[in-house]
């Protein structure tokens, strides 16, 4: 009897998001970390914005159904390593979400919780927080809250490291088996520090505070996480790496609009480069 021949297609990575009409976050920001990182991109629209450097103008919401069909397809047809989730606007787009994940199981989920944008904006539906906690989190392999997403989720202040560390590993005892926890909103002049909490204990992550308005780093951070999951590398590895690619594509940021929002340069920043 034969042997089953190799699966010889490509590793993919599915990004679950929605939309930036003007480049810098969202779906096209996962796209470029995809490529930059050697692996086929994938996407399921599941919301649409009008939006530019300065704001967002206006939000459309698929339906439902047409959501789950574009999950569908994809699981249908391609090799997916990995599931990157971004902006799910209500609990109804969070359920059908977490029914296609149920249905497919992906070896790897990561969860960006897009609910409070870097400018402070509220994005995510008050229905929609606890379908996030309970659809959701038991779904993932990691979850990359910043700040204001963690305090959201918990209903305390983050104030300083040592909260940050209690944070991660109170999110953890919510469901998810890991936390990277994006400390870019941390007031103070020191380095940045990224906290992954996992089942082995606590992994930090530090960089220089770059003092930038940028746009997109939070949807490129887990976009990258769930790319080099999917290329094989074990869950430490792939945060720091993640964190390291982040910073250099904020290093290499440009300003494309009006404002002074910078888009990071995705390519500037592939690995091995």
């Amino acid at each position: 009897m034969n042997a089953p021949r190799p699966d010889a297609r490509p590793i993919s990575v599915l990004t679950i998001a929605g939309s930036d009409s003007g480049g810098g976050a969202g779906i096209q920001a996962d796209l470029k970390t995809f490529a930059a990182h050697g692996v086929h991109g994938l996407s399921a629209l599941a919301a649409l914005t009008a939006q530019h450097t300065r704001g967002v103008t206006a939000v459309h919401v698929p339906p439902t159904d047409f959501l789950e069909a574009q999950i569908d397809a994809c699981f249908d047809d391609f090799r997916i390593g990995a599931v990157k989730l971004g902006m799910l606007a209500s609990a109804e787009v969070i359920d059908a979400v977490a029914r296609a994940l149920e249905r497919h199981r992906p070896t790897h989920v990561v969860v960006d919780p897009v609910m409070v944008a870097t400018s402070g904006a509220r994005l995510l539906q008050e229905d929609a927080l606890d379908a996030l906690r309970t659809r959701l989190l038991p779904l993932a392999t990691v979850v990359t809250p910043n700040l204001p997403e963690a305090e959201l989720l918990l209903g305390w202040k983050i104030g300083d490291l040592a909260a940050m560390s209690a944070a991660a590993s109170a999110l953890r005892a919510l469901g998810a088996p890991a936390v990277l926890l994006k400390g870019g909103h941390l007031a103070g002049p020191g380095e940045v520090v990224d906290i992954l909490a996992d089942a082995e204990g606590e992994q930090r992550t530090a960089h220089p505070r770059l003092r930038l308005d940028a746009h997109g780093t939070g949807c490129t951070l887990a976009s990258a996480v769930a790319a080099n999951l999917a290329r094989g590398l074990p869950l430490r590895e792939a945060c720091a790496a993640a964190v390291d690619y982040v910073h250099a594509a904020l290093r290499g940021g440009y300003r494309p609009g009006r404002s002074e929002v910078l888009v990071l340069d995705h390519f500037a920043a592939m690995p091995g480069r």
